[in-house]
């Protein structure tokens, strides 16, 4: 999951969780659970399931050829399973039956997006806590420095830059609070059989399911979700929403570090931002991510909630397409974060430009229109409620 523009607009960690290798030791993850429940409920004898558990080490795998043979197959599971199988029987004849017992391949692949999924929202939200602890220190720096505000992108009055940075940090932290709840219900062991019922499984699926989530760490569900994607696509949704929260910021730095303007600027740092051959420019890269990240993301979650239709117990198409999508959107939801956290913590406040700005734009209106809207002194109940608003965060951060 990798490529030349990829790797400018995300992080090495977030295009490793979704990586190849990666995707292959989580559905081998699901394998050896899998095998691990069915032995201690009797489904497999226990030599089976230390045979099937030892083999599951992506190590001992063309990864790589069970990506190539995936397309003709139809579904990564399908080569994955069958070289399983074959480096099972190496040690182990009779455990081959065993392998992958009254599951299908959408088990699988479900339960290793989970897996990989939850690792790479680990990154986001580390990523986007930082940028609120950011944003929440220069609140309190800046909670009376007097910054235009800027309406229909004309300036309209006086606010202070503290209320400003408020302003950017609800939302991330509003972001991180519905994520709490959408994301146990969305990262949820997928184990149904063919069609949801795990008949094969004699009646003890549903104890095969809860010692699976457990060993795994995800929740689980009274069904299989094969078909039903609401609670996963919300996550997406959600993920859309931070994307889109993430990109005003930028949007915001990127107008206020506009050389005529002036007001901020991103860290200066050797090898960033700077052109290929102009030395006098500084360009804001950090916010260019994040503004290109909240451009591509929404066609994503569009997808998402294209594909939700999908046909009986398992879908042709539909669900092959969300799991096209789904690892672009979290790779640029968290080059958007990622991008942020690195620069917010040391961005550049020029409070004395701010000033000149709101001086410039009072000469050139009326005196009393420059008292009345752009009098510096209208910072201080900016400020005031901004030192509020900055409280109530941290309590409930």
């Amino acid at each position: 999951m990798s490529s030349i523009f990829e790797g400018f607009l995300s992080s090495s960690e977030g295009l490793q969780a979704f990586g190849d290798r990666s995707f292959v030791q989580a559905m081998l993850q699901f394998e050896a659970s899998l095998a691990r429940a069915q032995a201690a409920v009797g489904l497999i004898p226990e030599s089976s399931a230390q045979s099937i558990i030892g083999t599951c080490k992506v190590d001992l795998f063309d990864t790589a050829k069970i990506v190539r043979e995936s397309a003709r197959a139809g579904s990564l599971a399908i080569p994955l399973v069958k070289s399983l199988k074959e480096t099972v029987g190496l040690f182990n004849p009779a455990a081959v039956a065993h392998v992958h017992f009254g599951c299908t391949s959408q088990d699988a692949i479900d339960t290793a997006m989970a897996l990989v999924t939850r690792d790479a929202l680990d990154l986001i939200e580390a990523d986007v806590r930082k940028s609120v602890g950011a944003l929440l220190e220069l609140g309190t720096l800046h909670a009376q420095t007097p910054v235009l505000a800027r309406t229909l992108m004309q300036p309209a009055s006086v606010t202070s830059f503290g209320f400003k940075c408020m302003g950017w940090a609800a939302p991330l932290q509003r972001s991180l609070q519905r994520m709490r709840v959408v994301r146990p219900n969305a990262l949820k062991l997928q184990l149904g059989g063919t069609v949801g019922t795990l008949s094969a499984m004699n009646g003890k699926g549903a104890t095969v399911c809860e010692l699976m989530a457990k060993d795994l760490k995800l929740t689980t569900s009274r069904m299989s979700w094969h078909t039903q994607r609401d609670e996963w696509v919300a996550l997406g949704c959600e993920l859309g929403l931070l994307t889109g929260s993430l990109g005003k910021i930028a949007r915001d730095i990127v107008l206020m570090s506009q050389a005529e303007v002036g007001e901020v600027a991103e860290p200066v740092e050797p090898g960033r931002g700077g052109p290929s051959n102009m030395p006098h420019k500084h360009n804001p890269v950090a916010a260019m991510v994040a503004i290109a990240a909240s451009q591509r993301v929404p066609q994503r979650v569009a997808a998402l909630l294209a594909v939700m239709p999908q046909e009986h117990e398992r879908a042709l198409g539909a669900w092959q397409a969300e799991l096209a999508e789904w690892p672009q959107l979290v790779i640029s939801a968290h080059g958007s974060a990622r991008a942020l956290a690195q620069a917010l913590p040391g961005l550049q406040v020029d409070a004395q430009r701010m000033r000149g700005n709101i001086d410039a734009v009072r000469a050139t209106v009326s005196r009393a229109a420059a008292d009345e809207w752009f009098h510096p002194g209208l910072a201080k109940h900016a400020g005031e409620l901004a030192l509020a608003q900055l409280q109530l965060m941290r309590e409930t951060l």
